[in-house]
């Protein structure tokens, strides 16, 4: 009796079916959700940017213009993040270490920026780091200038993604038990190198993550940066601007383009924080 390759085919798609059929239903919300939340934007945007020839396509990415937003956006926010590392690692410590009056407020006041429409930040912003302005006033003199310049734009990324730092060092920090480091003292060591070897370990995988987050956050902010940058090419403008100008000139093609590069960059630093979370699980 002879067989052919399609009564071999009909019995594994039929498991398959039937491995589908018993999937639990909260696997199938979860996929639906995802499905129409995320896969089907990203597909259609990845679809979008096909329509464009390979030649274009790298022309539009690779413009001077794109080259330079890109510069802007991505050095700036790294820097913010990793700034927020160190100062968004200290608030956390004197948080959870430290008891004193109004630590509720200032606790809760460090989810501001979460809250707070972004175009309000950026006025509030604008007008504190202004040339007249409370800050600005001040450095003023020395000839520092904060508001609309590639400077104020890093001091919108570092207030919108301060809380990202804070808020993932926090809860290991409160985890953290004391008595290990209690025994690090009497054993004969400084408060210094019980930090760097005691404390930081458990602890760096915390804050890298939270520095990943600031970054992806900051690479994508718009509302803020557009009020206190000048917006001025090779100079301040970012990349989320560029877009937007892009779409008022109906340059739709340049806008999916650009856009589709920071589509890639984001999930690039989205693995990498999904690996830096893994790493973190071997001090769990």
């Amino acid at each position: 009796m002879t067989t052919t390759s399609s009564q071999f085919d009909r019995p594994t798609r039929k498991s398959v079916w039937q491995r589908l059929a018993q999937v639990p239903w909260t696997w199938r919300i979860m996929l639906s959700y995802l499905s129409v939340m995320l896969f089907l934007p990203l597909a259609a945007m990845f679809l979008k940017a096909s329509t464009e020839k390979p030649a274009d396509f790298w022309r539009i990415a690779t413009s001077p213009i794109a080259l330079a937003t890109y510069d802007v956006t991505f050095t700036t926010s790294l820097v913010a993040a990793l700034l927020n590392g160190v100062f968004g690692t200290l608030i956390a410590w004197v948080l959870v270490r430290y008891d004193f009056p109004l630590k509720r407020i200032i606790d809760a006041s460090v989810d501001l920026p979460f809250a707070l429409p972004t175009s309000v930040a950026g006025l509030t912003l604008a007008t504190i780091y202004s040339q007249n302005g409370w800050v600005g006033s001040l450095v003023a003199p020395f000839g520092i200038k904060v508001s609309f310049t590639r400077l104020g734009v890093g001091v919108a990324m570092m207030f919108i993604s301060l809380p990202f730092v804070v808020r993932t060092v926090q809860p290991v920090l409160t985890e953290m038990e004391k008595d290990i480091e209690e025994a690090a003292w009497c054993l004969g060591a400084s408060q210094w190198q019980t930090f760097l070897r005691v404390v930081l370990p458990p602890l760096f995988p915390s804050i890298l993550t939270g520095v990943a987050l600031g970054f992806s956050r900051a690479v994508g902010e718009y509302g803020s940066t557009v009020i206190i940058a000048s917006n001025t090419p090779f100079k301040d403008l970012i990349a989320p601007v560029l877009i937007f100008q892009r779409l008022e000139q109906y340059d739709y093609a340049g806008a999916t383009v650009i856009g589709v590069v920071l589509l890639l960059i984001s999930l690039v630093m989205l693995l990498a924080i999904n690996l830096l979370q893994a790493w973190g699980k071997r001090y769990d």
